[in-house]
C-alpha cells in the first residue's frame, strides 16, 4: 500500500477528518493494555543510574548554580493543589468534576525553568561525565564540584554540542553545555520565541535560526554533528539518554505523593495529563509512572490543534512515519514548544501500551487557561504549558472520557488529577502579561468572564 493510499484511507476516519480540520479532539488509545510494561526490569535499572549519575552532580550543581544549592543540586519542582483553579473549571465548563486536582510545577525547576531541564541537563552531565572519566581526569568517587575548576571547562571546550529546538530544550542544553565549557550550537525553528534565542546568545551559545519548522532544525542540527567527530547531538526524537533524563520524575512524585498521603489504587485513581510535543519529555514521564504505579494511573497527552502528532502517530499506527503536513495541518501554534509536526521514533511505540489517550487543544483554550490559572492562583505558565490543564475538564466531560472511566469501574470521588506544567517562569513579564490579554479576550468572546 503505497503512502498516498494509506494517507488516503486515514482521511476517511472521521477522528483523522476532525484533526485535519483543527478540531479539538478527546481520544481513547485502543492500544493499552495494563500488562506489565515490556523490559520493566531493564527500563527500572537504567532509571536507577540515571538517578544515581544526578546524585554524583548534585555538589557541582549546588556550585555552578546557586539557586539549587538549599536543595544539595538537587534539580527538582513542587507539587501543589490548585482548589481555586478547579473552581474556576468547573465554572467554565458548566459541570462539576470529582476528585483533587494538583499542578506538577516543572515551569519552576531550576536552571532552565521547564521540563527540559530534566532530559536536556542530564544528558548533557552524562556526556561530561563519559568524555572526564575516559580522559582520567574524574572517577565516581570524586567530590564532583571540582568540575567547577578551570582545567575541565578548558578540557569541555575542545567539543561541542549540537541540538534543534523549538525553544526550551535548547535552553537547557545551552545553559548548561556553556556552564561546563562546551561549545554549544542550538538550531532553532521559526516557532521559538526570540527572548529565548537571545537568552542562549547571552549565555555564549551560538543560535542559528531557520524559517523552517521544528523538524528541519532537527535535521540541520544532526547534519552538523556527522560532519564533526569532536560534535556531539542531541536527538531529541530519539534520544534515550534524554528519555531516562525526564523518567527519573516519576520516583520523586512518589515521594511527594506519599507525603501528601496520595497512595494510586482503584479507589483512589491518579490521572496524569501531560503537554506533548515530539513526546520524549512526556514519554519518560509516563513510562517512570506506569513502572511505579501499574493500572492504576491514567496518562494523557495533550496536544495543539494544529501540530496533533502523537495522536496522528498513535492513531495510524506509523508513528513518526507520518507528520501533521500529511493531512494538510500547518503546525503553526502560539504553544512553540509543541509545534512539532512528526512524533518521537522512540516515544511512540513504548507509549502504545501506556497511554491511556490523547486530545488536543486550540491556541483558544490554551491562553484562556493560562489567564484563568494566573488570576486563581497567581501562577504564570507559557502557553504550550496549559495543553495539560486542558485535560482535567475533557476526561469528565466528553462522552469517551465518561465511557473509559466507566469500563474500567473507576472510582472518582477520590481521584487525583495530576496536571503537568512544563515550562513559564523564565517568560518576560512583558510577554506574559501580553498572553494574559489574550486569554483575557478569548474569555469574553466566549461569555466567560
Amino acid at each position: 500500500m503505497s503512502d498516498r493510499d494509506i494517507h488516503k484511507a486515514l482521511m476517511a476516519e472521521p477522528l483523522v477528518r476532525q484533526m485535519a480540520e483543527a478540531r479539538e479532539v478527546f481520544w481513547i488509545n485502543p492500544h493499552k493494555t495494563d500488562d506489565p510494561v515490556k523490559h520493566g526490569a531493564e527500563w527500572k535499572k537504567e532509571i536507577a543510574e540515571a538517578e544515581e549519575r544526578l546524585r554524583r552532580f548534585a555538589p557541582y550543581i549546588a556550585s555552578a548554580f546557586p539557586e539549587t544549592e538549599a536543595e544539595g543540586g538537587l534539580i527538582e519542582s513542587p507539587l501543589v493543589l490548585i482548589n481555586e483553579m478547579k473552581k474556576h473549571l468547573e465554572h467554565s465548563a458548566a459541570q462539576a468534576f470529582p476528585g483533587r486536582l494538583l499542578l506538577k510545577c516543572d515551569d519552576e525547576l531550576p536552571i532552565s525553568g521547564s521540563i527540559k531541564a530534566r532530559g536536556g541537563i542530564y544528558e548533557v552531565l552524562k556526556l561530561a561525565e563519559d568524555l572526564a572519566v575516559k580522559a582520567g581526569m574524574l572517577s565516581a568517587d570524586d567530590d564532583y564540584s571540582i568540575l567547577t575548576e578551570e582545567r575541565f571547562t578548558a578540557f569541555f571546550s575542545k567539543y561541542s554540542i549540537a541540538v534543534g529546538s523549538t525553544g526550551n530544550l535548547g535552553l537547557s542544553i545551552g545553559i548548561i553545555g556553556a556552564k561546563l565549557g562546551f561549545c554549544v550550537t542550538v538550531h532553532m525553528s521559526s516557532d521559538a520565541k526570540q527572548w529565548k534565542k537571545e537568552l542562549l546568545r547571552e549565555k555564549g551559545v551560538r543560535v542559528i535560526e531557520y524559517e523552517a519548522d521544528y523538524s528541519l532544525a532537527v535535521k540541520e542540527g544532526r547534519m552538523q554533528a556527522k560532519q564533526d567527530p569532536y560534535c556531539y547531538f542531541i536527538d531529541d526524537e530519539h534520544s534515550r539518554d534524554l528519555f531516562l533524563g525526564y523518567a527519573v520524575a516519576g520516583s520523586r512524585v512518589k515521594k511527594q505523593l506519599d507525603q501528601m498521603n496520595i497512595k494510586p489504587d482503584a479507589d483512589e485513581p491518579l490521572f496524569v495529563y501531560l503537554p506533548c510535543g515530539v513526546g520524549g519529555g512526556p514519554g519518560g514521564v509516563a513510562l517512570a509512572l506506569k513502572l511505579i504505579y501499574g493500572e492504576h494511573v491514567h496518562i494523557f497527552f495533550g496536544e495543539p490543534t494544529h501540530s496533533p502528532c502523537m495522536l496522528l502517530g498513535l492513531f495510524s499506527g506509523l508513528h513518526d512515519g507520518i507528520s501533521v503536513q500529511d493531512i494538510g495541518l500547518d503546525n503553526q501554534t502560539a504553544a512553540d514548544g509543541l509545534a512539532v509536526g512528526r512524533p518521537s521514533g522512540l516515544a511512540g511505540p513504548l507509549m502504545e501500551p501506556i497511554l491511556s489517550g490523547c486530545y488536543t487543544a486550540d491556541d483558544g483554550t490554551l491562553f484562556s487557561l493560562l489567564y484563568q490559572l494566573r488570576a486563581a492562583e497567581n501562577k504564570s505558565l507559557e502557553p504550550s504549558a496549559l495543553a495539560g490543564l486542558a485535560g482535567a475538564v475533557k476526561v469528565v466531560q466528553t462522552e469517551a472520557g465518561n465511557r473509559y472511566i466507566k469500563e474500567r469501574g473507576l472510582e472518582m470521588e477520590n481521584a487525583v488529577h495530576l496536571v503537568w506544567s512544563t515550562g513559564g517562569s523564565m517568560v518576560p513579564e512583558e510577554e506574559m502579561e501580553e498572553y494574559s490579554r489574550i486569554g483575557s479576550s478569548f474569555l469574553k468572546k466566549m461569555g466567560r468572564q
